[in-house]
């Protein structure tokens, strides 16, 4: 990631276990709370290029904002006690016993999946109960589906979807998107091969003009981002434009690990 204007000043409040990479729970100088990821706490991957994650986090951002669905926390690039790295407007869940409507993604007894909810993954439980993965399919999380596709996540988990205590939904966690290569792995397969709304469609017309030389979206991405990535993002809008459908699974695994 090169040189960036420094974002906010962040003060460490506490380590999130997250897995494999340094997460932070900080406040800034104003008293808001964000979640930091320093590079420098980036576990070498053996697909994506050492350090770059944070990066990544914050073009997705860029993307979510010039599609005009708002998707993802407002990202930016920050120095912490860490290093260099990103900082995400910190989402407050809600107490699911207090939300104000079912969890986007869960697991159901097969023989009661809740109205409304479409089903991605069959299998059995730990008393070998058969039981389903499903989503809702309401048009937040119908929009980040697309955005997945778009920005090639290989890791949506259903902890990476959030709600926040107005019920809105957030995506999180995109440090793992923009390969060059196929690599979109998701539980929100629930609209593989249906046609795109006109929502969706109107979406990626404006990420496909951001994109365009001189588009403020490619200004952004441009020291984000490698310019083969840039393009390969180009491509995957400009193919679902033209087949106005949801991409059905490929060759391999579909699915992240674990998937919440």
């Amino acid at each position: 990631m090169t040189d960036r204007p420094a974002g906010p000043e962040l003060t460490v409040l506490s380590r999130i276990p997250s897995g494999s990479n340094a997460v932070y729970h900080c406040v800034d100088e104003w008293g808001d709370s964000w979640v930091y990821k320093p590079s420098a706490g980036e576990r070498p991957l053996m697909d994506f290029p050492d350090g770059s994650l944070a990066a990544r986090e914050i073009a997705a951002y860029a993307v979510s904002e010039a599609s005009g669905w708002g998707l993802v926390p407002e990202t930016v690039a920050a120095q912490g006690p860490g290093g260099p790295g990103m900082a995400q407007r910190w989402i407050e869940e809600v107490d699911r016993e207090h939300a104000p409507g079912p969890d986007p993604i869960d697991v159901h007894p097969a023989d009661s999946v809740p109205h409304g909810r479409a089903v991605v993954l069959r299998g059995e439980g730990s008393r070998g109960e058969d039981v389903v993965v499903a989503h809702v399919t309401d048009g937040r999380l119908r929009r980040i589906a697309v955005f997945d596709h778009v920005v090639n996540n290989a890791d949506r988990k259903g902890g990476h979807v959030l709600v926040d205590a107005a019920g809105v939904v957030w995506a999180i966690d995109h440090g793992l998107s923009f390969h060059t290569d196929p690599k979109l792995r998701t539980v929100l397969w629930g609209w593989a091969g249906q046609p795109l709304s006109g929502d969706d469609v109107e979406g990626l017309e404006l990420v496909r003009r951001g994109l365009a030389a001189g588009g403020e979206l490619r200004r952004a991405l441009s020291d984000l981002l490698s310019d083969a990535e840039i393009a390969a993002l180009g491509e995957r809008v400009d193919a679902l434009l033209a087949s106005r459908r949801f991409p059905v699974p490929g060759p391999g695994y579909p699915l992240p690990w674990p998937l919440f």
